[in-house]
């Protein structure tokens, strides 16, 4: 990345330099051409990012705090040029506006060196595999927070309307009705299950859909992709427009799926099903084939649906080990709510809210990358980094930026050393989390017989999709 900052502290020799050597790495192909900045401006658009990533990083306990630790950084880095503004309400503001186009370059050159330097792990059984999942993340409860992002469906409509029944009963409903206004932030996050990094994310109000956050990030990812995800992202449309864009998909499916067999729309093999809701076989819309198995869980039965429909491709034992990988997007949003203690943000405004989250999860993801781009090549799982390890070294360097490392003190040896130790606990009760959200009993998916009318409308949509072809 060409920039104007270059200063006499950019070497090795203090523990802020092993940060921007670290940082000019990670953004290193980044072009920042299309930021634009006022010719007044204080900050350079490399500054400006550089700051944003340390500002997500620290460990302070106020936004300003944090801002007032990156910033110093940033001087110390490039003493010789012109300060940049110390005002956080400056900083914030030209973060609003530039947020977005800077986290999507940054995710563009995150995603290359992913495919580049993690090839070891970048296939799960052949395919590369994403698991997507949606969780909240809570705001300061004030009326702009709260108008932007408390959930307007239904239930808060019909809890104000209770509010008007018996007197004895009033504490208790306007106590539902103040939790059900809780603002928060809906984000669904789509995760690499082989590197354990996040890909993508969309965030939106606390009654966004995650399905259709999934839709919005399918362009994203690279061709053939295999999405794995668990029975909430299910439906007709949704597994049509995966498969649209050229994905595959593994979902587990419960009593809220209902599938077809003996549809005769291709040729029968075992285990062979098909969604096709009567709502689109009106629309005459082609049924989707698909292959049903039953792999075991804890103490019950897990049913996966996939479009890999070759048992060559992906058998039944991988099918289970891909989903049973899909977890670790539970483990990722730990790390990013209780290590990184972003449960809660601490923007009171909806707009700074959304640009500190944005931060917060390009935070976690630079650093992930960083680490495991080193680690991973040495032979390394991913799974045996430590998050808390990368992120301690991080932030022991930003406290000590001034300082010369000690001996073993230098970012890439505290990153050599943030690996989970193997020792073998008797009691693994307290390495079993996520403990608080667990696989919920989806139970089996109703599967029926197609009946003699869905037979012959299936084999007059195949006859006209023949004649399509030839035509």
């Amino acid at each position: 990345m060409a920039h104007q900052d270059q200063g006499r502290k950019n070497d090795a020799g203090t523990h802020a330099g092993q940060l921007l050597l670290a940082l000019v790495w990670l953004f290193g192909g980044v072009s920042l051409n299309v930021i634009m900045l006022r010719q007044d401006c204080t900050w350079t658009a490399p500054g400006l990012m550089y700051a944003a990533i340390l500002w997500a990083w620290s460990d302070e306990k106020t936004l300003g705090d944090r801002f007032a630790v990156a910033r110093k950084i940033i001087m110390f880095w490039f003493p010789g040029q012109l300060q940049p503004a110390e005002s956080y309400q400056a900083f914030v503001k030209l973060l609003r506006k530039w947020t977005d186009p800077l986290i999507e370059l940054s995710k563009t050159v995150f995603r290359r060196r992913m495919e580049e330097l993690l090839a070891e792990v970048w296939t799960v059984a052949g395919f590369v595999v994403f698991a997507c999942d949606g969780s909240r993340v809570d705001v300061p409860r004030t009326r702009k927070n709260e108008e932007r992002y408390s959930s307007k469906s239904k239930l808060s409509r019909e809890a104000q309307k209770r509010r008007r029944q018996a007197k004895r009963r009033r504490t208790q409903r306007l106590a539902r009705a103040r939790k059900a206004k809780v603002p928060h932030i809906w984000l669904t996050v789509m995760w690499h299950v082989g590197s354990g990094l996040p890909w993508d994310w969309r965030a939106g109000p606390a009654d966004s859909s995650e399905r259709r956050h999934l839709e919005e990030m399918l362009a994203a990812l690279p061709p053939g992709s295999l999405i794995t995800a668990d029975a909430g992202f299910v439906g007709y449309e949704l597994w049509k427009r995966i498969l649209a864009a050229g994905h595959h998909l593994l979902v587990r499916v419960g009593g809220n799926v209902k599938l077809l067999k003996k549809l005769g729309y291709v040729q029968e093999k075992a285990g062979l099903v098909y969604l096709w809701p009567d709502g689109a076989a009106k629309k005459h819309q082609p049924p989707l084939v698909l292959r049903l198995a039953v792999v075991s869980g804890k103490g019950r039965p897990i049913y996966l649906v996939t479009s890999i429909r070759s048992p060559r491709l992906m058998s039944e034992k991988q099918m289970a080990e891909v989903y049973r990988h899909r977890w670790g997007i539970e483990v990722f949003y730990r790390h990013c709510k209780q290590t990184f203690e972003r449960r809660k943000l601490r923007s009171q405004n909806p707009d700074n809210a959304m640009v500190e989250l944005q931060w917060s999860l390009a935070g976690v993801w630079a650093m992930g990358l960083h680490s495991h781009c080193r680690l991973v090549p040495r032979g390394v799982p991913p799974e045996k980094i430590s998050f808390a390890g990368v992120l301690r070294a991080y932030r022991r360097c930003m406290r000590e930026y001034k300082s010369p490392p000690d001996p073993g003190e230098r970012l890439k040896e505290m990153l050599d050393r943030a690996i989970i130790d193997s020792y073998q606990r008797k009691n693994k009760t307290s390495r079993d989390y996520p403990r608080k959200k667990e696989e919920q009993a989806a139970g089996p998916p109703v599967i029926l017989n197609a009946t003699r009318t869905q037979i012959r409308m299936a084999k007059e949509l195949n006859i006209e999709h023949q004649k399509g072809l030839t035509a």
